[in-house]
């Protein structure tokens, strides 16, 4: 039951899971914020919030959510089908959540990867979910039970934290949080 919990949590987060990632990896070009600064003369967002990676990463969730409904029936997963509505908000939600937490962050005096325990973790994550129970309520409440999301919560940081060591150790990010 705990395996088959873990891999419907995995599973079904996949498209939250990966565009902040993929936008790593494809960012640069212009930055959302276009260099604004607020009163306390800080960044509003900051440089490594871009236009064009928050579209490859939401593009990339968004197939990666496509591509899962078309390997279920052969690995077996126990949730329906992510409907679009779920195949767009899970990695937008994501990513919006991280853009949150770069706001956060300027407001907060921590500078461009300044690690932010817990929000740095979680942030796409509550957003995610949040996005996704408005944007598609019926799937939501079908596949995100209470064991699911424990495991979300629980796995997330976990997943979170090596993924961004792995990054790290192969350069593509300049701080292993």
């Amino acid at each position: 039951m705990v395996v088959e919990t873990v891999a419907v949590a995995i599973w079904v987060m996949l498209p939250a899971y990966i565009p902040n990632n993929v936008a790593v990896l494809a960012g640069g070009g212009r930055p959302i914020d276009n260099g604004l600064t607020l009163e306390d003369g800080s960044r509003v967002l900051g440089d490594g919030k871009t236009w064009r990676g928050t579209a490859v990463g939401i593009a990339a969730g968004l197939v990666v959510a496509l591509l899962l409904n078309r390997l279920n029936p052969f690995v077996g997963i126990p949730v329906g089908p992510f409907p679009v509505a779920a195949a767009v908000s899970l990695p937008a939600g994501a990513l919006l959540g991280d853009i949150l937490a770069s706001f956060l962050k300027r407001r907060t005096g921590r500078e461009r990867g300044a690690s932010f325990p817990l929000v740095d973790q979680l942030d796409f994550v509550v957003v995610a979910l949040v996005l996704t129970a408005i944007a598609a309520t019926g799937w939501f409440l079908g596949t995100f039970t209470l064991p699911i999301v424990v495991a979300v919560f629980v796995l997330t940081p976990i997943l979170h934290v090596s993924t961004n060591a792995l990054a790290y150790a192969f350069g593509l990010k300049d701080e292993p949080w």
